[in-house]
């Protein structure tokens, strides 16, 4: 059986809008918008409105690049494109070194939430990641349609409990919550705009599987538009609710939900905040796992990997070799993270700045290959907001400097291509 090297075109933007606001909404938004309301009182409700309008840009480029230049190496291509051959293939880097930190600990983050329900041990906690990432991976082994549908099914079950909370919330929400608006001053809303920017990552991953829609042109604008949408308005009717109905004042950052969900659901809120937890965990590994091995094929079919990589599933079309590559790299981070009992926060921070640099090379290539005017400032604009942010990471920008001092001494030895 002849083994097919063509990623099978079989996404909607349903899928697509799926897939991407599964990518976005993470567990953040059970902490975040308590937290900053905590810390910038009501003016909380500013920060997370501006930090939605300068997503935009981003979204726009991701959008235009993806639908105009359809390709599974995704942003990385722009900045092989856009700048060169080296600052693409340190992007993808950049973007697969982000998987042993990000994937395993963002599991573990949403089987900790459904433990905590249900009295697990953290060893039990540890099995269940292990479990939710054979299932992400074995999910996406299927095919993008079959791993879309599933996204699907996860997505709307979150979409449903959130819109569910927010509405048995309207009752105690009263208009002197947010009087007065800058309780604690206009400062702590900027820093909570910087708090909240990896509420509004994950958009890139679309950019992935563009090859794999049926009509990139018309589905990926449409999902991207669809997802900003949606993501916007929970968010502020998220923190709406929040502030609204005090919850932030009479809870930690962590239990402000709980309270929140009790509104509607007594005492069932604690077992549908584990649910929620753990789904809103399990949806961005399950669509960063399909970006990763799309990555990695797309590097190996420019014979920058070996070209096993390359080559997809004869039934599913799925660069399957990358996707049960992943598994040992998991399985012994999730095991390391048991044994030296890890803070989760902080891993989860590093592949957050590897993102950044993600970001900022593929927009910088992004505006270098777009001709139009405005487009191109778009593009610039968002790769500055980004390359500011990746300063402001402190110590874990040493993580990408590490992969491009090592990259930089391979790439000048072996990648460059000999002039004959």
């Amino acid at each position: 059986m002849q083994t097919s090297t063509t990623l099978k075109k079989s996404l909607s933007w349903l899928q697509g809008s799926a897939i991407t606001i599964g990518s976005v909404i993470g567990a953040g938004i059970l902490v975040l918008p308590a937290l900053t309301a905590q810390i910038a009182g009501p003016g909380a409700l500013l920060s997370w409105f501006f930090m939605g309008i300068l997503s935009l840009p981003m979204i726009s480029i991701i959008g235009i690049m993806s639908a105009k230049y359809p390709n599974a190496g995704g942003i990385s291509t722009y900045a092989d494109q856009g700048i060169n051959s080296y600052c693409g293939q340190l992007s993808s880097l950049f973007f697969v070194g982000a998987m042993p930190f990000g994937m395993p600990i963002t599991s573990l983050i949403g089987t900790t939430y459904l433990g905590a329900f249900l009295g697990w041990s953290s060893g039990m906690n540890h099995l269940a990641a292990a479990i939710l990432i054979t299932l992400a991976i074995l999910f996406n082994y299927r095919g993008i349609k079959f791993s879309g549908m599933t996204q699907l099914i996860f997505v709307l079950f979150i979409l449903f409990i959130l819109l569910f909370a927010i509405y048995t919330s309207l009752p105690h929400i009263h208009h002197t919550a947010f009087t007065p608006f800058f309780l604690h001053g206009f400062i702590p809303v900027l820093k909570s705009i910087s708090l909240i920017f990896f509420a509004f990552t994950g958009w890139e991953i679309i950019s992935n599987l563009a090859e794999e829609f049926k009509n990139p042109q018309r589905d990926i604008p449409l999902s991207l538009g669809i997802s900003a949408i949606v993501i916007n308005f929970l968010y502020i009717a998220i923190i709406i609710a929040i502030i609204g109905s005090e919850v932030y004042l009479k809870a930690s950052p962590f239990t402000a939900m709980l309270t929140l969900f009790s509104f509607g659901s007594g005492n069932l809120a604690a077992g549908i905040i584990g649910i929620l937890g753990c789904l809103a965990c399990y949806c961005p590994v399950h669509t960063f796992f399909a970006g990763f091995s799309r990555v990695i094929y797309a590097q190996a079919r420019e014979h920058h990997l070996p070209a096993i990589f390359a080559q997809l599933h004869p039934r599913f079309q799925t660069p399957a070799n990358a996707l049960l590559s992943f598994l040992p790299i998991c399985y012994l981070m999730l095991f390391l993270s048991y044994f030296f009992s890890w803070n989760l926060q902080m891993f989860i921070s590093i592949p957050c700045t590897n993102f950044l640099m993600v970001y900022t090379l593929g927009l910088l290539g992004a505006a270098r290959m777009l001709k139009n005017y405005k487009f191109k400032i778009l593009a610039y604009l968002s790769c500055i907001i980004t390359g500011i942010l990746f300063l402001f990471m402190g110590w874990y920008i040493l993580y990408p400097l590490l992969i491009t001092i090592i990259f930089s001494i391979k790439y000048s030895h072996f990648l460059v291509p000999k002039r004959i």
